[in-house]
């Protein structure tokens, strides 16, 4: 079969397979039922999917074409044994081939009154207040006559009380009030569970869940009427019948004086009243047509009526059953179906998160990487500006002068650790700038090569030395600034004991901050472990 499957769609033409491909993504069919669906369906994929899912109804244009292909025989030749079954009514062909009278779906109709133009209004207001007047002297006499006896009254006046009062149109929800209202008013209180809305919703939901439709027409002239509801309709027995959640039915009355039970009884070909029809789904007939199965006309017992509708309910009622399988399985189906794509998506999701959220993290690196490299390069070029910086800078340097000459400011430094200079001693003349104190600790490792020293150097241009460290006296502490300005036979005097601190770098607060994080994820640990 797969073979056969395969054979028939390598045979199709580019546009067929494309289809095919199509409809086999939607359904997941197997070619060898799809491909003769999408030939019946003259390889419209919509069409052909709508089929699947709602099932497959009889195509008139196919039974019309079949007819006329089919081969008509010259003569008939028959068996006597098949002539008296053709006669008994035991052909099954002849069976199958009756069909109920389509159920159409009743909307009533709604007059849409348009106010006439003001001039032509204006024009007509006095022939309307004399309607009115007229029309009220009328009923005025008519009702003073009406109390007169039957036999001297009027002809007319008796055939006007026994014409029915006109009946104001009303929305379908309204209608169907009325006529429950009406209607437990004529017969009391009953249990009878009528449709609240029109004839239309009423149809939409049988043939949406897929129930029986029952329903009731009666005439309020008809002498039948009260006799049918009080013996066979209110009956508890046919209540039971209608009112029992199981038999799956809805039950829709109205009054011939309503302009939809007219509308209905019209298209229901009624004749007769009391009137009752029972409509449900047909899907032998159509996927979705709805046919009235049974019309019960005039007076008749209650256990008369009863059979008629468990008959009719009882024949129709297993395809309505396929039809509800069929439906639950398609839903299934659809839900499955959903649910994958649900789960589908939402993998698809979680990987374009990670896809991203890898893209990102390759990103915060490189960008990392490229700001440590600017960093290395501009810590590089700093380094080479400090360094000739140093160079020119111990060249300028004033001499120290002798030891011999009284106005020096002798000063004793003691170098931070790690530097291996330790403590040194130097004279500085008293007029020479605090900035010049600075400057030898700065250049001290400079001023030890003497050949660096003699060589000196150029300036750096674009550069401003800053000084990394400061320095201060112990007792009492006093900062000094590295001030061009102020001199240290001001700030110092003749002589002072100082020390080099150095000051903190940002690389030194980059490592106390990740130290400091370091610090917190050990106690976050510590605090999970507990």
């Amino acid at each position: 079969m797969a073979d056969a499957g395969d054979d028939d769609a390598a045979q199709l033409s580019p546009s067929q397979q494309e289809a095919l491909q199509q409809y086999l993504q939607v359904t997941n069919q197997e070619v060898k039922d799809a491909v003769p669906l999408l030939r019946r369906s003259q390889w419209n994929v919509q069409i052909a999917i709508a089929k699947f899912f709602d099932g497959e109804g009889p195509d008139p244009v196919a039974e019309a074409m079949a007819a006329q292909d089919a081969p008509r025989p010259s003569a008939r030749h028959e068996n006597l044994q098949e002539s008296l079954l053709a006669s008994s009514g035991w052909s099954s062909a002849a069976a199958h081939t009756t069909r109920t009278d389509p159920a159409p779906r009743i909307v009533p109709y709604q007059p849409v009154t348009h106010p006439p133009p003001w001039f032509l209004g204006l024009l007509l207001a006095p022939f309307g207040w004399g309607w009115r007047a007229v029309s009220a002297l009328f009923r005025t006499f008519c009702y003073v006559l009406s109390f007169l006896p039957a036999p001297i009254r009027p002809r007319a006046i008796s055939a006007g009380l026994r014409r029915p009062v006109g009946r104001r149109m009303l929305m379908p929800r309204d209608t169907a009030a009325r006529f429950k209202r009406e209607f437990d008013e004529e017969y009391g209180p009953n249990e009878l569970p009528f449709f609240e809305g029109g004839l239309a919703q009423a149809h939409d939901l049988a043939k949406k869940d897929l129930k029986f439709l029952l329903v009731l027409l009666m005439s309020p002239e008809h002498d039948d009427t009260s006799s049918f509801v009080r013996d066979t309709l209110l009956a508890p027995e046919v209540v039971e019948l209608i009112k029992n959640p199981a038999n799956k039915m809805v039950l829709w009355g109205g009054n011939m004086l309503d302009s939809e039970a007219y509308q209905a009884a019209t298209e229901y070909n009624c004749t007769k009243f009391p009137f009752s029809a029972l409509v449900c789904l047909t899907p032998k007939e159509g996927s979705t047509r709805m046919g009235i199965v049974k019309r019960l006309v005039g007076p008749m017992p209650p256990s008369t009526y009863l059979s008629e509708l468990q008959g009719a309910m009882g024949k129709y009622g297993s395809d309505l059953e396929g039809v509800r399988a069929e439906r639950i399985a398609q839903e299934a189906t659809r839900n499955i179906r959903t649910e994958q794509d649900s789960a589908y998506e939402r993998s698809l999701a979680i990987d374009r998160q990670r896809a991203r959220e890898r893209r990102e993290a390759a990103a915060a690196v490189a960008e990392a990487e490229r700001k440590a490299q600017e960093k290395a390069a501009s810590a590089a070029v700093l380094g080479e500006k400090r360094r000739q910086w140093k160079s020119w800078r111990a060249a300028k340097m004033l001499p120290e002068p002798p030891a011999s000459d009284k106005s020096v400011v002798r000063v004793a430094l003691k170098m931070p650790e790690g530097s291996g200079a330790g403590r040194i001693v130097r004279r500085f003349p008293q007029d020479a700038p605090v900035e010049e104190l600075y400057a030898f600790v700065e250049c001290h490792n400079v001023l030890q090569d003497a050949a660096e020293e003699a060589s000196g150097g150029a300036q750096p241009g674009d550069y401003e030395h800053t000084y990394t460290f400061r320095i201060a006296s112990t007792l009492p502490r006093v900062v000094y600034e590295p001030s061009t300005t102020a001199t240290m036979g001001e700030k110092i005097g003749k002589s002072g004991n100082l020390i080099v601190e150095k000051l903190p770098t940002e690389s030194d607060d980059e490592e106390d901050d990740e130290e400091e994080d370091d610090e917190g994820e050990d106690d976050d640990e510590e605090d999970e472990g507990e």
